[in-house]
This record gives C-alpha cells, structure tokens and sequence, in this order.
C-alpha cells in the first residue's frame, strides 16, 4: 500500500493539504474520499490518511450491523470505523441504506469515521449520502472532511490529484477549504488552527526528509511524535 510520502511524491497531495490533513485527523476527524471512476485511487488515498489516526484509536470495518450496532452502546473505546464503500450491494463493508445512517451515528458514541464513495463533488456525495440514503444532515455534517480526487490521463500516464477539500467542525455546513485549480490555494480553517497547521507542516518535512516510505515506516514516525 502506498505511503503519503508516495502520495505527495507522486502529486496526488500537496505538502499542504498533507499537514492540514494530519492536523484534523489526527485530532479525531472523521473522513471520506470520492471520486466517480473506478480505480482514481480512493482506497489508495484514504489507507494512506489512516496512518493519521492517533495511536490510541484502533480501526474497525463496519462490515455488518452487528458491528454498528455494538459500536453505538460501546463508548469504552473510541474506534474509527472504516465503510470500504457507500454504495449498495453485498460486498464486504459496502453501506447503503439504513445500517448507512446507523453508521453515520457513530460519532456520536465518540467514534470516528473513515470511507470513500463514487462521487467527485461535495454536491454528489451529499446527494448520494443524504437525499438517497436519508442520512440526516446533522450526521453528515460529522464527516469532517471531504476529499475528491481527479483523474488526468496524460501523454506519460496518469495524473491522480486531490482537487477539493471541504470541511465541517460537526456543528457547520460543510466548505470549501482547498481548491485544486490553478492556483492550488488552502483557505482558512475552522477545524484547524494556525499552530496545529504550523506544527504539521514541521512534521511532513522532517518525514519527507527522514528517507521513510513503506506505510508502517510512516505509522512508526508519526506515532513517535505525538504529543
């Protein structure tokens, strides 16, 4: 699995969007990634933004909602559930439907989230998660931050980039706070402050100077510099 040193090497993340991502996450963001075509990157990117969890949250696939269910009463344990895919079907971890809105209650029990879906605007994916699937707004507002990722096929091969970031502190509507368009430009952040950006950004460039690539070598590094 790529690492977010190959993610930012291969300019699908901009140092930028790395440390305000590292910044959120790490302080219990809940996140999804979209993108309409199969195969733009999604479980790349979001396996990649998982290192970012604190190390005293263990991951769990909401693959039944058994699992759902269990996570809702269980507030021992703050958890981050990972949905492989909003999108109906029997597919492993797939949600769609009413154990999709159970799921966006998690946060609610102190969980975070962590999913991708097909969608490559915020417009889509609120469609897909909120007028299709009825989860109330005020859940979907707990998906702090929402990243869509572009495709550009290329003379020398394929250009995956993340092209908007919209956020949410849980309380708001969603906006935008990255736009990837020429000029590339990070807005200011509800959900991020000034200092914890700043302490990010020292943390990327002591990893991308640090010669660590595989996924656990990233984990290690960050992991150690907690707080």
């Amino acid at each position: 699995m790529l690492s977010i040193v190959d993610l930012i090497e291969a300019g699908t993340m901009t140092r930028e969007v790395t440390a305000y991502s590292l910044a959120a996450i790490g302080n219990g963001a809940s996140f999804m990634v979209g993108a309409l075509p199969s195969g733009a990157g999604k479980t790349t990117v979001m396996g990649a933004l998982l290192n970012f969890l604190p190390s005293n949250v263990p991951l769990a696939a909401a693959n039944s909602e058994a699992v759902i269910e269990a996570g809702l009463t269980d507030r021992t344990q703050r958890r981050c559930y990972v949905c492989h895919e909003i999108g109906a079907g029997s597919y492993y971890a797939y949600l769609w439907d009413e154990p999709l809105r159970r799921y966006f209650e998690l946060p609610t029990a102190g969980h975070m989230l962590a999913t991708n879906l097909h969608a490559d605007t915020f417009a889509q994916a609120y469609s897909q998660v909120c007028d299709k699937n009825g989860v109330p707004s005020a859940h979907f507002r707990r998906m702090n931050l929402l990243f869509f990722l572009a495709v550009d096929r290329r003379s020398n091969g394929v250009q995956r980039r993340i092209v908007s970031v919209w956020e949410s502190d849980g309380r708001s509507d969603h906006r935008q706070v990255f736009d990837g368009t020429k000029p590339a430009k990070l807005f200011d952040s509800r959900l991020v402050s000034g200092d914890a950006l700043q302490a990010a950004a020292g943390t990327v460039e002591r990893l991308m100077s640090a010669g660590v690539r595989q996924i656990h070598e990233v984990r290690a590094m960050l992991t150690a510099e907690e707080p």
